[in-house]
């Protein structure tokens, strides 16, 4: 299994940026698929997931700035994050697997939104 993100970067204050993660090795449209992120000093968790029949789960902190979506046809689940904010900043990881389980994850890729 596979997991490979892009579209992290630097990023001012209100920006947007859009992660993408592509999956290969597993029968992707029956995982439930996640961001999650890291801040340093900070445990990883969750930003958002979807699952396989396309019912989204937000965190509070993020609930009307950022939307997952997935493409079952490429393997990819997006990340679109509008608004950001310094506090946004983090390594942002692709999860393949629900919260409960040990999952397949990407090797993350960094936000910083600073002005």
């Amino acid at each position: 299994v596979q997991l490979v993100e892009s579209g992290g970067g630097s990023v001012q204050p209100g920006g947007s940026l859009r992660l993408s993660c592509a999956a290969s090795g597993l029968i992707f449209r029956s995982y439930t698929m996640g961001w999650y992120r890291q801040a340093p000093g900070n445990q990883r968790d969750l930003v958002a997931d979807i699952t396989s029949g396309g019912s989204t789960t937000l965190a509070d902190s993020v609930k009307g700035r950022f939307t997952i979506s997935r493409d079952n046809a490429k393997n990819t689940v997006y990340l679109q994050m509008n608004s950001l904010k310094p506090e946004d900043t983090a390594v942002y990881y692709c999860k393949a697997g629900s919260r409960d389980r040990l999952g397949y994850w990407g090797q993350g890729t960094q936000v910083t939104v600073s002005s």
